[in-house]
C-alpha cells in the first residue's frame, strides 16, 4: 500500500478539499482523517458509519474517600495543583501517578481515560477511518497513529490521509513512514513561513515532499517566492491551482470539486493526482514532473 499524506503547515489552505477530490479520483483507496482535533473530511464525504470504538489513553488520579486520611501529602506533592480539598481536578491532572505513589494508605489509584473515539465508515469513494478526540484530551498523536494503523489493516492500493495542520506531534505521527507528502500552501506570508517549516519536517523524516500552490493567482509575487524557495530545496511544485468560487460552491453542496465541475480547477487536480501516481511508481530522484497550467 502506498500512503499519501496531505499536509499544509497551517490551517485554511484547502487541504481537506484536495483530499476529498483525490479520494474521488483514486480508484482503490482507503481514506484516513488524521486531523483528530478537527476531523472535517466527513463533512465533505458524508460517510455512513460502520464501526464505532472507544479510544483509551492516559490516566487520571482517583481518590477513595473511605481510605483517605486527609493527610494532605498528595496536595503538597502535586506540582500541577490538580488536587484541592482532597478531590482531584480531572482537567488539571497530568496522569503522572506521583500522588498514588506517595499516598501512605493507598487511597489513590490511576484510572485510564476514555480520550475519544474512532470510526470506520463507508463513503462513495471508499472506506474512511476517522476519529474524534475528547474535549480537553491530549494524546492526539497516539490517536493519529491508531487511525493510520486501522487504515493499513484495510486492503487497498492507496491510503490517502488528511493530515493535521502545523508541525507538532500529530503531524509527525501522520507523516512518519508515509510514501509521499503533498504539501498544500497558499501565496501568503504565513503560508510561505509554515510551508518552510513543514518541508523541514518532511526532510527530517526523509519523506518525499511535493508542493501544490492553491489560489496561486491571488498574489503572484508570493507564488514566485514559493517557487524560488522550493527550487533551492530541490522540491517540485506539481500543481498551481487558480482561485475559483466553484470550490466553495462544491463544498456547500457536500461534493468534491472534481465531481461538481469539469472546469480548470478540476482539470488541474486530475493532473495533480496523475503526478502523484507517477511519483509513487518511480524513484525519488528519477522523475521531475512539470507544472501543467
Amino acid at each position: 500500500m502506498k500512503e499519501v499524506v496531505v499536509l499544509s503547515g497551517k490551517g485554511g489552505t484547502g487541504k481537506t478539499s484536495f483530499v476529498g477530490s483525490l479520494a474521488a479520483l483514486a480508484k482503490n483507496a482507503v481514506l484516513a482523517d488524521c486531523d483528530v482535533d478537527a476531523a472535517d473530511l466527513r463533512l465533505l464525504l458524508q460517510p455512513a458509519m460502520r464501526e464505532k470504538h472507544d479510544f483509551w489513553s492516559g490516566q487520571t488520579a482517583l481518590i477513595d474517600e473511605e481510605k483517605c486520611t486527609r493527610c494532605g501529602l498528595c496536595q503538597e506533592v502535586c506540582r500541577f495543583k490538580a488536587i484541592a480539598d482532597y478531590q482531584v481536578i480531572p482537567i488539571s491532572c497530568e496522569g503522572c501517578g506521583f500522588c498514588a505513589h506517595v499516598c501512605p494508605t493507598g487511597a489513590i489509584t490511576m484510572k485510564e481515560n476514555m480520550a475519544g473515539q474512532y470510526f470506520i465508515s463507508d463513503t462513495t469513494y471508499g472506506t474512511l477511518v476517522h476519529a474524534r478526540l475528547g474535549i480537553a484530551q491530549e494524546n492526539s498523536g497516539k490517536l493519529v497513529a491508531l487511525v493510520r494503523q486501522k487504515a493499513k489493516e484495510l486492503e487497498a492500493e492507496y491510503i490517502i490521509s488528511d493530515g493535521p495542520p502545523g508541525i507538532g506531534c500529530p503531524v509527525i505521527s501522520s507523516l512518519s513512514g508515509a510514501s509521499l507528502a503533498l504539501l498544500v500552501t497558499e501565496p501568503t506570508l504565513s503560508g510561505i513561513h509554515d510551508l518552510e517549516r513543514v518541508i523541514e519536517v518532511c526532510q527530517h523524516f526523509n519523506v518525499l515532499a511535493l508542493v501544490c500552490i492553491n489560489k496561486y493567482d491571488i498574489n503572484e509575487d508570493n507564488t514566485r517566492q514559493i517557487e524560488k524557495y522550493c527550487r533551492s530545496q530541490g522540491i517540485d511544485i506539481i500543481a498551481k491551482i487558480p482561485f475559483d468560487k466553484v470550490v466553495t460552491e462544491a463544498m456547500i453542496r457536500g461534493l468534491p470539486v472534481v465531481k461538481y465541475s469539469n472546469g480548470k480547477v478540476s482539470r488541474q487536480i486530475n493532473l495533480l493526482w496523475q503526478s502523484i501516481v507517477e511519483r509513487l511508481t518511480t524513484d525519488k530522484g528519477d522523475h521531475h514532473a512539470d507544472i501543467r497550467i
